[in-house]
């Protein structure tokens, strides 16, 4: 779990932003990460089509939009990826938070927590809202084969974003939010191995790729 504690230290000193939502939807989404040989793999869901859900099709992390029963927007994406995947975060290990979110063009502030599993759980999807789960090692993200874009009209002009093709038998890209997300926690560990004294442990590691 070396990777994972480094993963974690990264995360952990590294400035965190807060959005306060205020008249805005807030939603939260769990990046689970499981070790192994070879690094890290992340794990992903497509959502299943629905014409009524903004995000339908899309690759993205377990989560879902706060409900008044929830303590907090931690609490929310664990209680989503329950509901999701039947996957019990309350066994695994909780690495750190990102920055939140806030898509321009979208009411709703999106929040992420980053989890590590020691064993390769048995996920049970809820099919009405997932089409499938898969895991991808988290050094494909670096691979320039795997960028490609996404070509999206908002507001009557048609806008370039950037994206991962991750999945070979999936058309749907990885981009937006989720994209932005990942971004981010490589920009957490490249600020925490470039710093000082980036390693508290003394392992010497300089660069974590994710």
């Amino acid at each position: 779990m070396e990777m994972v504690q480094h993963i974690r230290t990264a995360l952990n000193s590294h400035p965190v932003r807060i959005i306060e939502p205020g008249d805005r939807a807030h939603a939260a989404v769990a990046m689970i990460l499981e070790e192994q040989p070879d690094g890290p793999r992340i794990l992903f869901i497509e959502r299943s089509t629905n014409e009524n859900d903004y995000w339908s099709g899309q690759i993205g992390f377990p989560g879902g939009r706060e409900e008044s029963c929830d303590k907090s927007p931690r609490h929310t994406a664990e209680r989503e990826t329950l509901e999701e995947l039947g996957l019990d975060l309350s066994a695994a290990q909780y690495l750190g938070r990102l920055s939140d979110i806030a898509p321009g063009g979208l009411q709703i502030v999106v929040s992420c927590f980053v989890y590590a599993v020691r064993q390769h759980p048995v996920l049970c999807s809820d099919k009405n809202e997932i089409a499938g789960t898969f895991w991808v090692p988290a050094r494909e993200f670096n691979n320039p084969a795997r960028r490609t874009h996404v070509d999206i009209t908002v507001r009557d002009r048609l806008r370039r974003f950037p994206a991962l093709k991750i999945i070979a038998d999936i058309e749907q890209p990885l981009w937006g939010i989720t994209y932005r997300l990942l971004r981010n926690v490589n920009k957490a560990i490249h600020a925490a191995t470039n710093s000082p004294n980036p390693d508290p442990a003394g392992s010497g590691r300089s660069e974590v790729q994710l």
